[in-house]
This record gives C-alpha cells, structure tokens and sequence, in this order.
C-alpha cells in the first residue's frame, strides 16, 4: 500500500508450493510484513494446503496453525520424542500417520481482526468476518461473523437468500476492469444494485 509498509499484498511473496493466495489478499503487520509464511503459518510440513482467496484483509497477528503441530494423543505422554534426534529417532515411524484434517481454505473477501488463529482444516466461507482475538476450530458459514475461543456464530451478514444472490454474483471473480467500473456497488450498495451490475457488464450475444 503506499506510504504504507506494514501493508503488503500476499501472493507476490508466497514461495511454499503448499500456500496458494488470490489476487488483492493482503496482510498488515507493522514488524514484519513480508515474513507471513515463515511467521504466521505455522508447522506447515505437508503435504495439507493452506489456501487463501481473493480480496482477503488479515489483521496484524493472523495465525494460521497447520496440522504438522499434531501429537499423539493415544499413548501416556504427547512428547514428540523422535524429533529431537539421536537414538530417539529410530522411533520416528510413531509420528508417521498422525491424523490430520485435510487443508484449510479460507474463500474469498473474508476479513481476519487482530490476533487471529485459525486452527487446522478450518474452512472458512465467502465473506466471512473473524472478530478480533477468535481461535477459529470449525468450520465458518459464508457470510458469518465469528467470534471468541473457541470462535462461534454471532450473527450472519445477510439472510440465506441473500447469500445464495451474492454467492451467484461472485463479484471476486469479475475482472479488474468490472469491479474498478463498479466500486461503489461493491462497497456500499445493495444486492440488487452488484445483480445490475453484473447483468450490464455481460457480453452481448452474437449467435
């Protein structure tokens, strides 16, 4: 963003095969901006995908956990004892086939506050809202807004049908030309109004 370093867009910086971020998805730290991948996603050892969508805003301190921090959790203790090396590895085979929720997807114009975690396998909707602070350990509607640890439903942004109209107008993915022509409709008006602007924007057909 200029004039402002801490804001920084996210996948021109991605370089893990195993994290993939939509265009216009940014994140704003004033420390270390650029050091998202190694910083906030965390125990990230594969093969489970962190994906990130489109037009997405991550607060300072968004976290992402991945499910390399599992432990067993089946024997007396949890210590990963093979990690720490020597003779003990020759155990590595009980921290082979840990169970794991899959990758974690988060769509696209979801808005992550402060301090954000979100645990493994979470799969979080299209627009989305995470409160400030949450620990995200399920899975979030579209259009829901969160809260807490663990975080739960506080309220949806619109009703369900609503949802559905904007799910089916899927402003994310218009080109960069439609969505600068029609800005205000995105930010501030109403459903009917991005339906209009989707129906005029289309091609008219020659057959």
């Amino acid at each position: 963003m200029p004039g402002q370093p801490r804001v920084v867009l996210l996948a021109p910086l991605v370089t893990s095969p195993l994290i993939e971020v939509g265009d216009y998805s940014y994140y704003d730290d004033p420390d270390a901006a650029t050091a998202f991948e190694t910083r906030n996603v965390l125990y990230h050892y594969g093969p489970e995908k962190l994906i990130i969508g489109k037009f997405c805003a991550l607060g300072t301190g968004t976290r992402f956990i991945m499910n390399g921090a599992n432990h067993r959790m089946d024997g007396p203790s949890t210590f990963p004892f093979p990690t720490m090396g020597g003779s003990w590895s020759d155990h590595f085979d009980l921290l082979v086939g840990l169970p794991g929720r899959g990758d974690t997807v988060v769509g696209n114009d979801v808005w992550f506050g402060n301090g954000v975690t979100v645990m493994p396998g979470v799969r979080i909707g299209h627009g989305a809202i995470i409160s400030t602070g949450s620990v995200v350990t399920g899975d979030v509607a579209d259009y829901g807004i969160v809260g807490g640890n663990p975080a739960r439903l506080i309220r949806t942004r619109f009703d369900d049908r609503d949802i559905a109209r904007l799910l089916a107008v899927a402003w994310w993915d218009w080109p960069a030309e439609r969505i600068t022509a029609h800005i205000p409709a995105i930010m501030s008006g109403t459903i009917d109004d991005l339906e209009a602007a989707a129906e005029s924007s289309k091609p008219f057909d020659t057959a």
